[in-house]
């Protein structure tokens, strides 16, 4: 089929016998069981494959009563709510008896289409630019029944449907394992940068009880923000930047979504306010990531997080990376046992045992790290793009192959990864 081919357009109403959604059994989520019949929710439709990783089931009885929602071999299901809006895959009948909940659509195709063909269809950039017009101006991500039939697409024979159904079963597949296969490089590379700071920080400490000091004896000064900041004191402009935990993850501090007090507040709590090189400690939520405050914090407020003043024997990273380590965060954890929105508190930070080094020790550690970790990030970063290529490229496939823009009586798919 080449790029010239006629291929005539159909909606989806045309080329099936059933368009219809499920609804949610009588009883709602107490209904669910760990066996019996499969209940399709839109967390288990992704685009060209069903996840049965976390699927519920339903009774007979239930199945029964849901009589008009069942799932038949070849039914292509479509999801039409929420965050997963337009994701598409087919069902077979060796998984056994299935149903659906109302966010998920049946399309049952008619003889003269082809489910995978379908599937594909649906899934390509040409379906789901449609499904995201839908969408413009409205309130909710949600497509109804009537939308549904109206998407059109190409139909070309059964035979042609089938032929590029089998290209496309090849050829994705073959990028489907090149992307898990770069995604589980990537996995093991961020478990290898979590792992490096515990093995450079702690190796060579045989017994921690010895070889390590209380944080209290370390610090020039622990203490803690704004506990309890009156609503009065926020402000949507003209005043001063308060750093919160939403605000702190292990090593990095997001500036932008920094809340505003009024100058009023800011004078009240001097003592809250923040020097570059300090050390910033989550107490509630994630509790005990650390980050180093720079210098677009300098003399803000904090809320609510304890502040290390480090002092010329302590490096700001080097704490900032002992803190965060899976070592000090079990610590953490222990101390803050029955309510961690509480009992982590300045007293508990005090007690935390830092790895005895000098000054000097703990700079070449810190540059240690950080050129491992920069390694580490790079080749992350490398493998995401990969990823991202690869799924482009998918895309690109499918969009082709179904409108004729590739000859698939040619095409092998050999360079489809070429320079990835």
């Amino acid at each position: 089929m080449s790029a010239a081919s006629a291929i005539p357009t159909l909606r989806v109403k045309q080329i099936a016998t059933k368009i219809g959604s499920g609804k949610t059994p009588s009883g709602g989520s107490e209904t669910y069981s760990d066996s019996g019949v499969l209940f399709i929710r839109s967390q288990n439709v992704q685009f060209g494959a069903l996840n049965l990783t976390d699927i519920v089931h339903i009774n007979d009885a239930t199945h029964r009563d849901m009589y008009s929602t069942r799932v038949h071999d070849g039914d292509v299901l479509l999801n039409i709510t929420g965050a997963s809006l337009g994701r598409v895959a087919y069902y077979r009948a060796e998984l056994g008896e299935a149903n659906v909940n109302q966010h998920v659509c049946i399309i049952r195709p008619q003889s003269s289409m082809d489910t995978r063909y379908l599937s594909y269809a649906l899934s390509s950039d040409l379906c789901q630019d449609q499904i995201a017009g839908m969408q413009a101006g409205g309130n909710r991500d949600g497509l109804n029944f009537e939308q549904v039939g109206g998407l059109r697409l190409p139909v070309p024979s059964l035979e042609m449907q089938r032929r590029i159904a089998d290209f496309l079963d090849a050829e994705i597949s073959r990028l489907d394992r090149l992307a898990a296969l770069r995604k589980r490089v990537r996995e093991l590379v961020e478990l290898r940068n979590e792992r490096l700071v515990d093995t450079v920080l702690w190796s060579g400490l045989s017994n921690h009880k010895r070889r390590t000091i209380p944080l209290k004896y370390l610090a020039q000064e622990i203490s803690v923000g704004i506990v309890v900041t009156p609503a009065k004191w926020y402000v949507d402009s003209d005043g001063v930047p308060a750093l919160r935990g939403i605000n702190v993850r292990p090593g990095h501090i997001d500036l932008s979504d920094l809340a505003n007090i009024s100058i009023e507040g800011h004078t009240h709590h001097s003592k809250s306010r923040l020097s570059v090189g300090d050390v910033v400690v989550v107490r509630t939520g994630q509790a005990g990531a650390a980050a180093v405050v720079p210098p677009a914090l300098n003399g803000a407020n904090c809320i609510d997080l304890i502040i290390i003043r480090c002092g010329s024997k302590l490096s700001p990273d080097y704490l900032q990376y002992v803190i965060n380590s899976a070592h000090t965060r079990n610590t953490i954890a222990e101390y803050s046992v029955g309510s961690i929105q509480s009992h982590f508190n300045v007293s508990s930070m005090k007690q935390v045992g830092i790895p005895c080094r000098t000054r000097n020790e703990q700079d070449d550690i810190v540059l240690e790290i950080d050129t491992s970790l920069q390694q580490g990030s790079n080749a992350i970063e490398l493998l995401r793009r990969q990823e991202a290529l690869l799924s482009e490229r998918r895309k690109s496939l499918v969009l082709g192959a179904i409108t004729g823009m590739i000859d698939i009586t040619t095409a092998s798919g050999r360079n489809l990864t070429k320079g990835i």
